[in-house]
């Protein structure tokens, strides 16, 4: 980020007043683990997604708001505001600060539910409550880590599983329990609601009611998914007339091409998928139920994000497959593949982990009947990025992001304040960008965008404004801008590297 663009937005939320309670929004922030872009109604997806519908037809929805292709990556970076290889949140190396360590120092109560998946633990972080597991992927049903040890905690301390545990439910129980017991209904303290759901990702687990709701739904297979999917995106606007629908990858084989049995298998995993998903949505809707009980919907901002796209990695175990566990079971370990996970990225490119639209492209909707400005249900261009989080946060709360916390001096924002665009007053603008994961990297700098997958093995160059789906490279035809781009990038490249503390946030030895 230039050294101007950096001043601005330090400025801005350093000069922002401190607000009253009545004038400060509770904050919302729900993100799931997996989730593709096309996977939710107001994306263009077939599953049962009420509550997210009315969220996105009352609120807003961005058709370019970018995460890191990766689980943990994304949780540092978006609790910083600032690129995940130069945050470090705790001990010697501090140079970052939470999010709920700044609200907290402004007044908010902090309260988290779900996956943490970095360093430490949130409760020595800035949260007032935790409920969740530390791990990157744990068993829904007896919550075991998928390494295969204990991780879920209360407030600090190992939490036993009971009976009748689903993890998904398990979440919402404790952060509507941490309302209740946190905040009092008076309105006189703002809080903090970080609900970060562990659904869809592997393993595939869940209830039987909503595996079975959707058997049957899935046997037209993934091609004919993702034509679904493309064509309902058009309609509701969420992308545009010219974006091209980009074409089954070689990885992928044709639906029509596979066993009848192998058919039986993915329909049964993706219709699982599905049950997760509505699972998520059902649970947003007992928060909105709980929010509007006690009277603070209206002056709630409710955020909702995905952390990467579709994962495409085939990890199926194989006892399930031989003896056919039930996805319903503590005892089943399914995932899917490529081909879901294509059609869960509907029109783009890639997966998790890549560095392509499909691996980081997130759906992302905004909701605030107190606040909210321009026209209910409209679709803004963006971008907007995970580094813009915490500034947004910041704005709206009036606090004021510390130079020092700890005792450590703490880096510079890099993200901007989106709210001129949760107010009305802008649809978005020119950015720059920066991506990385695996040594699969990326740039968007204005309406350009250069990638480098490890597998190519070379950039390719896309003009994103006019190929978002990027089926065209421009690399060989446009040299000059090519190496303008990779020189934009290598320069904050450097700039983050240069900033790198010698032990970041991101836990690396979880999946």
């Amino acid at each position: 980020m230039p050294n101007l663009l950096r001043i601005c937005v330090l400025a801005l939320v350093t000069s922002a007043s401190f607000l009253s309670a009545a004038d400060r929004p509770n904050i919302v922030l729900v993100i799931t683990d997996d989730l593709g872009f096309s996977d939710i109604g107001p994306y263009g997806s077939e599953i049962d997604t009420p509550n997210l519908d009315q969220l996105a037809a009352e609120g807003l929805r961005f058709r370019q708001f970018y995460n890191t292709a990766k689980c943990s990556q994304t949780r540092a970076t978006m609790l910083s505001g600032r690129y995940f290889p130069e945050v470090s949140f705790t001990g010697q190396h501090r140079n970052s600060v939470t999010f709920a360590e700044t609200l907290r120092s402004a007044g908010y109560k902090t309260l988290m539910s779900g996956k943490w998946h970095l360093l430490g633990e949130p409760s020595e972080q800035g949260f007032d409550r935790y409920f969740g597991h530390l791990a990157g992927a744990v068993n829904f049903f007896d919550g075991v880590s998928t390494k295969g040890y204990d991780t879920f905690r209360l407030d600090g301390e190992p939490f036993e599983i009971p009976e009748g545990f689903y993890s998904t439910d398990a979440m919402t129980d404790h952060a509507l329990q941490f309302l209740e017991e946190e905040v009092p209904e008076s309105g006189d303290q703002p809080f903090l609601l970080y609900l970060a759901y562990n659904a869809p990702h592997y393993p595939l687990h869940a209830k039987q009611a909503d595996v079975e709701k959707y058997l049957g739904r899935y046997d037209m297979g993934w091609d004919e998914l993702r034509r679904t999917r493309y064509q309902r995106q058009l309609e509701l606007g969420i992308i545009t007339e010219d974006t091209a629908f980009s074409e089954r990858p070689p990885e992928v084989p044709a639906w029509d091409s596979i066993s009848p049995d192998l058919r039986r298998e993915h329909n049964l995993t993706m219709a699982t998928y599905a049950g997760m998903i509505d699972c998520v949505d059902q649970n947003i809707g007992r928060v909105i139920d709980r929010l509007k009980s006690r009277d603070e919907f209206d002056n709630t901002i409710f955020i909702f994000l995905s952390d990467n796209g579709g994962c495409p990695f085939q990890r199926t175990r194989s006892p399930t497959r031989e003896d056919m566990l039930m996805p319903w079971t503590a005892e089943s370990y399914w995932t899917y593949d490529e081909g879901w996970a294509h059609a869960s990225n509907t029109p783009f490119r890639w997966y998790k982990q890549n560095q392509h639209e499909g691996g980081i492209s997130s759906p992302f909707i905004v909701h605030w009947p107190d606040g909210l400005g321009g026209k209910a249900g409209r679709i803004v261009d963006g971008p907007g990025h995970l580094i813009d989080i915490a500034p947004t946060l910041y704005e709206l709360a009036g606090a004021t992001y510390p130079q020092t916390y700890a005792g450590a001096e703490i880096g510079p924002l890099r993200g901007q304040s989106l709210t001129p665009i949760i107010a009305g007053k802008s649809t978005g603008g020119p950015r720059e960008l920066w991506q990385f994961y695996g040594n699969n990297q990326a740039l968007r700098f204005g309406d350009w965008k250069i990638s480098w997958e490890k597998k190519i093995k070379k950039w390719e160059l896309y003009n994103i404004a006019q190929d978002r789906s990027e089926v065209n490279n421009l690399a060989v035809k446009m040299p000059e801008k090519l190496a303008e781009m990779i020189a934009h990038y290598e320069a904050l490249d450097r700039d983050i590297a240069d900033n790198a503390p010698a032990v970041a946030a991101v836990d690396i030895g979880q999946e």
